[in-house]
């Protein structure tokens, strides 16, 4: 029987005995090698001296057909379960519309019945029906917070706040309602409302959308200033929840101011009374960014003549005059190209206080 280092045909002649058993192992006949099974490398894979030398078998190669499928199987779940996970946990938003309404608003003039009563602002307001009104910011009072079906209490409490931020920078801050800088109120409104902000503000016009006195109170400080007490409000707010994506908050105030022609004495002041009814929109971006849509201002002044130019300013009629109704414009019921904006109101004598 041959030993474990023979060649495949025996013993070769002449082929060192057992004295030279060291060398066995390297020592090869001729079957041996017409036996051996050759591989001639081309001459591209000669020239390549990058291509490796052993073959490297893959992991995935080395499992089983079963292990391979249980893998799949696992990857699907994880995905599948990761899908689900993020879906619960991160719920898609409601998509936002894609630009604001722009404002409609209207101001309507009050004019006075007879001449408009004067004097010094504390005895006006301690005679009249805002004696009992509160004073200053603190006049704004929001509601009790109670939750929507779609909204939490926070954000609700959210909307209400800035509704009262933009109420109190447009009608009760000093530098506002004096004709001076606006930027506050500016802040706190949708981006997609600013061009339209900014167009009333620039170039007013009583058109039902570009009033300046529709988005804020103010008074030219050429013709009038207001006195040193503070401004004197009462109103509220309500909330209603429009869609599972969008609030709406109301708010309807009276504010009371102290005003006097410019280079007059503080014994010549009147009583200026705004009723402003204003509808805010908030959309969960809008909560987030601390922004508001103003969707629609209705203002009534007085006392005011009916043909006063107020889209810019308010125009008080001052103390001891009585209103000059002849600029009051024509309405012309057969013109139908255009609405008319042409309002006006009779200042009721009862908010009138006495000398």
């Amino acid at each position: 029987m041959e030993g474990p280092g023979d060649p495949p045909e025996g013993q070769p002649e002449g082929a060192p005995g057992n004295g030279d058993e060291e060398y066995r192992s390297v020592v090869f006949d001729e079957s041996f090698v017409r036996a051996a099974r050759l591989q001639e490398f081309s001459a591209r894979e000669r020239m390549d001296d990058h291509a490796p030398a052993v073959r490297t078998r893959h992991v995935w190669a080395r499992l089983g057909a079963s292990r391979q499928l249980l893998l799949l199987v696992l990857l699907i779940a994880l995905a599948f379960g990761t899908a689900v996970y993020m879906g619960l946990r991160h719920p898609y938003k409601e998509p936002r519309p894609p630009s604001a309404e722009p404002l409609r608003t209207a101001v309507v003039p009050l004019a006075p019945r007879g001449a408009v009563p004067g004097g010094t602002a504390d005895r006006l307001l301690a005679h009249s029906p805002a004696a009992q009104f509160r004073q200053g910011p603190e006049a704004i009072v929001l509601p009790a917070v109670r939750r929507t079906q779609n909204f939490s209490e926070a954000l609700v409490m959210t909307a209400l706040a800035t509704a009262k931020e933009y109420t109190v920078k447009s009608a009760v801050e000093r530098s506002v309602v004096t004709g001076g800088d606006h930027r506050s109120v500016r802040l706190l409104l949708s981006p997609d409302q600013l061009d339209q902000y900014d167009r009333s503000l620039e170039r007013p016009a009583d058109d039902g959308q570009h009033a300046a006195t529709g988005w804020l109170v103010r008074f030219d400080p050429a013709r009038t200033v207001l006195d040193d007490v503070p401004v004197r409000a009462e109103g509220a707010f309500s909330v209603t929840e429009i869609s599972p994506a969008v609030l709406e908050v109301s708010a309807d105030h009276t504010f009371v101011y102290a005003v006097r022609p410019a280079g007059a004495s503080a014994d010549d002041s009147s009583l200026f009374t705004v009723r402003r009814v204003m509808r805010f929109r908030f959309d969960r971006d809008d909560l987030q960014d601390h922004h508001v849509q103003v969707l629609q201002s209705t203002v009534e002044a007085g006392p005011e003549s009916c043909g006063a130019d107020d889209a810019a300013y308010l125009q008080p009629v001052p103390a001891g005059r009585t209103a000059d109704n002849s600029r009051q414009p024509d309405t012309d019921p057969y013109a139908t190209g255009r609405q008319s904006t042409a309002l006006c109101g009779v200042l009721a004598p009862g908010p009138a206080p006495s000398r």
